[in-house]
């Protein structure tokens, strides 16, 4: 079972140290002590405490889709030429950057400050895990 250190955990859910030690000393989260003596939270139960705690923007368009991947944030830069443009999202701490036509930009009425959706489907989805070599 994953151990992850109270400060990564903080950074992980966006919240304080000082929260996730709240969380461990109310139970909410399983803790035990490391070979250093440090406190650290068992990764399935932060994991699932994430997802329980999970505040998601409501998706203003309430139209169905079969993509699950939906990022509601707010347009924080466009770069547009005659042709193309690159938009940037900024959905809570993940930035989302699409490459569209102009043209798209255009009909979809996208500015800056303005609440757009991110929508990802992709047949490919590369998965990381830090510090492990293959």
């Amino acid at each position: 079972m994953a151990h992850i250190r109270i400060r990564e955990a903080s950074q992980f859910l966006g919240v304080s140290d000082d929260t996730v030690r709240r969380w461990v000393e109310s139970g909410a989260l399983e803790s035990e002590k490391d070979a250093s003596g440090r406190t650290v939270v068992d990764g399935l139960s932060l994991a699932r405490l994430a997802r329980e705690n999970a505040v998601l923007p409501a998706d203003p368009s309430e139209i169905g889709r079969s993509a699950r991947n939906r990022f509601v944030g707010i347009v924080t830069d466009i770069v547009m030429d005659t042709v193309m443009a690159q938009v940037e999202i900024q959905a809570g701490p993940h930035r989302v950057v699409s490459l569209m036509s102009s043209e798209a930009v255009r009909e979809l009425g996208l500015e800056l400050g303005s609440v757009a959706i991110a929508i990802v489907k992709a047949t490919n989805v590369i998965v990381e895990t830090p510090g492990r070599a293959s």
